[in-house]
């Protein structure tokens, strides 16, 4: 579990990071990222872009170790220990700062994540059939179309929900990961040719919806569906265990961490871009 654990630490901190590097790059080509293809022909000559798309597979790979290692709920849950890594560089860096609500917010998340890893348990076993890939293309197409609706709406909810959705889509990656085993078959092959379609998905959804919020909003709104979709899903369905006894401590814990990222979603509770830029 160490080993595992490391990975999701580390790669916490990369994706932490790599959130206010996004933020930065699709403010300065904000007309390029409504149109898919647009957003791919920038990304891919963007230096700063490419660097956040390094930045994200180290990311990713360093995550998938944690998923194949630790329970889902608890890998996917120290992705929240991403929040007071973007929270401390976008103060700086992007002008946004949290107040004293959104450091208790932030310090929420870290102590449930806390909990959480205190009682976590084996993790479940890679599974086999039909049933992920099927799920797992599901959730493309639902992250693809809502995604789309949402980007012909307006308003800060708008952007706080594709926050949300690109989420949804990184959960659909995670658990996509649990189906990629050794061997090599058409349900692995469909499951593994998800987890990148769902990720790119996921990426250009969250690079709209950083626009228009502060980073730590849209973060937590994609924290939470990113967080609580696996976790769901890890239990209910894959077999991942909690430790004998600490069933109400995790739970607690779980619920603490997204509460905190809850709470940094709140519209009014951090600025949203333009008002972040006249506090500068």
């Amino acid at each position: 579990m160490a080993i595992g654990l490391t990975a999701a630490l580390v790669s916490a901190a990369l994706f932490g990071v790599a959130a206010v590097w996004q933020a930065m790059a699709v403010r300065d080509h904000e007309a390029e990222t409504r149109s898919a293809v647009a957003f791919v022909g920038m990304a891919l000559t963007t230096p700063l872009l490419l660097l956040v798309i390094v930045a994200y597979l180290a990311g990713f790979v360093l995550h998938a170790v944690a998923i194949w290692t630790l329970p889902l709920y608890l890998a996917q849950a120290t992705i929240s220990l991403s929040m007071p890594v973007t929270a401390i560089i976008s103060a700086h860096r992007l002008h946004e700062p949290l107040g004293a609500f959104g450091w208790g917010a932030v310090a929420a998340v870290t102590v449930g994540i806390g909990v959480v890893a205190a009682g976590a348990g084996a993790p479940g076993e890679t599974t086999s059939g039909w049933l992920l890939p099927g799920v797992s293309w599901a959730m493309v197409v639902a992250c693809t179309a809502v995604g789309l609706w949402l980007l012909r709406r307006g308003g800060h909810t708008r952007m706080v929900l594709l926050g949300l959705v690109a989420g949804g889509g990184y959960a659909g990656s995670a658990i996509a990961v649990r189906g990629v085993t050794g061997s090599i078959s058409p349900e692995v092959i469909t499951v593994a040719l998800a987890v990148p379609t769902l990720g790119a998905v996921a990426f250009w959804l969250y690079s709209v919806s950083l626009e228009g919020v502060a980073v730590t909003t849209s973060t937590a709104a994609l924290i939470v569906s990113e967080t609580l979709v696996p976790a769901l899903v890890g239990v209910a369905l894959l077999g991942d265990g909690v430790r004998p006894g600490w069933w109400p401590a995790v739970a607690a814990g779980f619920a603490l961490a997204i509460g905190g990222a809850v709470a940094l979603a709140h519209p009014g509770r951090v600025p949203m871009v333009g008002q972040a830029a006249q506090a500068s």
